[in-house]
């Protein structure tokens, strides 16, 4: 009786696991775009930078860049946040009185451990948008 038990549960765990990845036969391409407006909270005399950075790890546009770029995009001090999944690519404008690089880098490695920051640079205006 227990038998029928686990392999349910394994299968079922099984398709929870691979759910996000892609399938190899027929890639799906998607952009993501989320985009977060100032809010009402946005202080006009702050002083804002921009940065872009990769993420590595990311296997799915909804489940992954989405949540990531969410999750950015609500941090106290972000004007605006994008994760493009295609190219592995996050945009972030924010206070840098409020955040810093280092909050970026921290907020994505919270979202999950696969993700990882790479190409941490400053930039005048998004190479990609």
């Amino acid at each position: 009786m227990n038998v029928p038990k686990n392999i349910l549960i394994v299968s079922l765990m099984a398709l929870f696991v691979m759910n996000c990845k892609n399938d190899a036969k027929q890639p799906e391409v998607k952009t993501v775009e989320t985009a977060t407006e100032a809010s009402a909270t946005t202080d006009p005399n702050a002083t804002y930078a921009k940065a872009e950075f990769k993420i590595d790890g990311m296997t799915c546009a909804v489940g992954c860049a989405a949540t990531i770029e969410k999750k950015m995009a609500k941090m106290d001090g972000v004007k605006w946040a994008k994760v493009d999944f295609d190219k592995k690519l996050a945009m972030v404008e924010y206070d840098i009185a409020k955040v810093s690089p280092t909050n970026l880098v921290e907020t994505v490695a919270k979202v999950g451990d696969a993700y990882k920051v790479s190409d941490m640079k400053t930039v005048e205006t998004f190479s990609e948008q």
